[in-house]
């Protein structure tokens, strides 16, 4: 991977975080499982701007059968690159909340946010063997339960996080999405090499641009309507097993030989949802988007692109 340009130079530009109040226009309704997705055409990662970059990973089930689509949607798909592909769990929140977090980005920070002709932010969908993969430092993936990475997959993701890449990892809920993550990461790295840890509250991730004193912990929509709106969580329904890795949201991590991070996993809290469901409740918003969501979202990236 060839080294991407300093692109942080006076970068931060620290406005308060008050995200020009809900962005209600950004908002759109919850799209349909195996709705088609008309994926932006990607370009080579331009000098000095920022795409978000989504990632396609192959999906298995407990029948044994694999694919990139949803329960129906098995088998092989077309590429990104080239045409419509179904929705996954790995599509969850897509395409609005990758548009959003563009937005808060460009507002938040001095970051050049790449957009399309029209003037819409830019988002891209890229397969982890695929070797458009290089030219994106940040990637973002979800709903990592029921991943199952294929050869090219695992190799690409290797050479990806070695050469200086980061992978933020979001919304996997429960003790199973927890260890197939583990299990997943460890046929892509030694495990006792690169093991998957907690990071540390004084980690520079939590301090970058937004100083955070707690681990972020935000439901998706549908668990904080069926609350009551609430922020305890002992309210939210208890949809998963946490007999081993608790109820409480842990932000593990992956480093290299030199101490960088070059993954980070949001277990037991739906970051995307915070970004994708700003504009649909202004209660939702207060509580989790702007003080939680979006903060660590762009701690993450600035921290990616520092490193």
């Amino acid at each position: 991977m060839k080294r991407w340009v300093v692109m942080l130079l006076c970068f931060i530009c620290l406005l308060p975080m008050t995200i020009e109040g809900q962005r209600s226009e950004w908002a759109s309704e919850w799209a349909t499982i195996g709705e088609p997705l008309e994926p932006m055409v990607r370009d080579i990662f331009p000098g000095n701007e920022f795409t978000f970059a989504r990632i396609q990973y192959t999906f298995g089930d407990r029948r044994g059968r694999r694919g990139f689509g949803y329960r129906d949607g098995f088998g092989d798909l077309e590429d990104a690159s080239l045409g419509p592909i179904r929705r996954g769990f790995w599509a969850t929140d897509y395409p609005t909340a990758d548009e959003n977090f563009s937005l808060r980005l460009s507002q938040i920070t001095t970051l050049n946010v790449s957009k399309t002709e029209d003037g819409r932010f830019k988002h891209v969908i890229v397969r982890l063997d695929d070797d458009a993969l290089f030219e994106y430092p940040f990637i973002y993936t979800c709903n990592v339960g029921f991943m199952e990475l294929t050869e090219p997959e695992q190799d690409g993701l290797r050479a990806y996080l070695l050469r200086g890449g980061f992978l933020m990892v979001d919304d996997f809920w429960g003790d199973g999405p927890r260890d197939n993550l583990e299990y997943q990461m460890g046929m892509v790295l030694p495990p006792d090499e690169y093991p998957l840890v907690k990071i540390p509250m004084d980690h520079p991730i939590f301090h970058i641009v937004f100083d955070l004193k707690e681990i972020p912990q935000v439901p998706d929509m549908g668990v904080f309507y069926a609350s009551g709106g609430t922020k305890d969580v002992t309210y939210w329904p208890r949809r998963r097993s946490y007999e081993y890795w608790g109820r409480d949201a842990n932000i593990w991590g992956i480093f290299d030989k030199e101490g960088r991070l070059m993954l980070i996993a949001m277990h037991n809290s739906d970051t995307g949802d915070g970004w994708e469901r700003e504009g649909q409740n202004v209660e939702y918003f207060k509580a989790f988007s702007a003080p939680m969501a979006y903060p660590l979202g762009i701690n993450i990236v600035v921290y990616a692109m520092l490193h």
